[in-house]
């Protein structure tokens, strides 16, 4: 598993509920739904890192 990058998040505690809820409804831990709604929000916005395939390397 790569390497996590630990920091601290202040939020209002009526959204940290929500979130709460909301990551058990799906079976996520609160951690993993953030992220999980971060990496959505970057993909929506066209800022997701885009992954290299093997054949799409340039010349070595």
């Amino acid at each position: 598993m790569a390497e996590r990058k630990a920091f601290l998040l202040r939020l209002d505690p009526e959204l940290h509920a929500r979130l709460e809820r909301w990551a058990a409804d799906e079976l996520r831990s609160l951690n993993a739904q953030i992220e999980y709604l971060l990496r959505r929000a970057l993909a929506e916005a066209g800022r997701e890192r885009r992954r290299e395939r093997p054949n799409e390397r340039g010349p070595e």
